[in-house]
């Protein structure tokens, strides 16, 4: 039931991966998504030591885009599509699983290699595609910083990062209408959240802000009604992820890294990645074992 605009407030979930942590945000108990996002991670920030860092083994996907964005850190991507791809802050890793693709994620050598060690930290989302495009073809797209829009007001400066908002288009190719801005929002400034979407939310980041009347601080989603017109003020110096989008069209099954809306088709992708008939990840001989397996 919503209070004053606000449908949920959602705390994320810690989880250990291994050498750090993430919140686990989305999905959560009772709201599986906003919009088309069904799956949202905020990694660190994790400090690793020189020698040590993130190694995200090559692993499956089926359904869904991945979005990572960072803050922090570097990342070189592998795909089962040949792609090599570094990532750094501020830049937009896309990938389109669609009836199936394979991928890694490593903290490069020279960053592994550096004195001080390293930092990373980021976001990782899935979003869910509409049924008509869950088996489309895998693909791949980077977009460096420099192509994204940017809505400036002032002591607010937003990267559009996916879909549409305030007039803009990022360069991603979506599949639904949806919208996912980085916000940097200044103590005293305000940052509109897009209207024209049926599902919404924010995510802090970091450092504090006002939402409808109401203190927020990192960690906390809030998932805004439907006919709830929003602000995001800054307390303090603080960031902030705004996103939704269309409904999408059914409830999704999740198991492991496979999303889907036929359980059989997940069913079959388990068998897949058993029997080693998804492609392989050119240059990372590694693999994630099926859970259980």
């Amino acid at each position: 039931m919503a209070v004053g605009g606000v449908a949920r407030v959602l705390e994320g979930r810690l989880r250990d991966l291994g050498g750090f942590s993430v919140r686990r945000v989305l999905p959560a108990a009772g709201l599986q998504t906003v919009g088309p996002f069904i799956f949202f991670d905020h990694m660190g920030p994790a400090r690793f030591e020189p020698g040590a860092g993130v190694d995200v083994r090559p692993h499956p996907h089926i359904g869904l885009a991945t979005v990572t964005y960072l803050f922090a850190g570097e990342f070189t991507h592998r795909d089962s599509l040949g792609t090599i791809q570094r990532i750094r802050p501020g830049d937009v890793n896309w990938m389109v699983a669609g009836r199936g693709i394979a991928h890694s994620e490593r903290t490069p050598p020279e960053l592994r290699q550096a004195r001080g060690g390293s930092v990373t930290h980021g976001i990782q989302t899935w979003i869910a595609l509409p049924c008509a495009h869950e088996e489309v073809a895998p693909a791949f797209e980077h977009h460096p910083a420099a192509t994204l829009p940017e809505i400036r007001t002032p002591g607010v400066d937003m990267r559009l990062i996916a879909g549409a908002a305030f007039g803009a288009r990022a360069p991603a190719s979506v599949f639904s209408p949806m919208f996912y801005l980085a916000a940097g929002i200044e103590p005293g400034a305000e940052a509109a959240v897009p209207d024209g979407y049926a599902e919404r939310a924010a995510y802090v980041v970091d450092g504090e802000v006002e939402i409808l009347g109401e203190r927020r601080t990192a960690g906390q989603m809030i998932v805004f009604d439907a006919s709830a017109s929003a602000t995001v003020h800054g307390l303090a110096t603080s960031r902030v992820m705004l996103l939704g989008g269309a409904p999408l069209d059914g409830p999704r099954h999740i198991w492991w890294n496979f999303v889907s809306s036929s359980l059989d088709r997940i069913e079959r992708a388990k068998l897949d990645w058993s029997h080693e008939r998804f492609a392989a990840v050119p240059g990372d001989d590694e693999r994630i074992p099926l859970p259980g397996r």
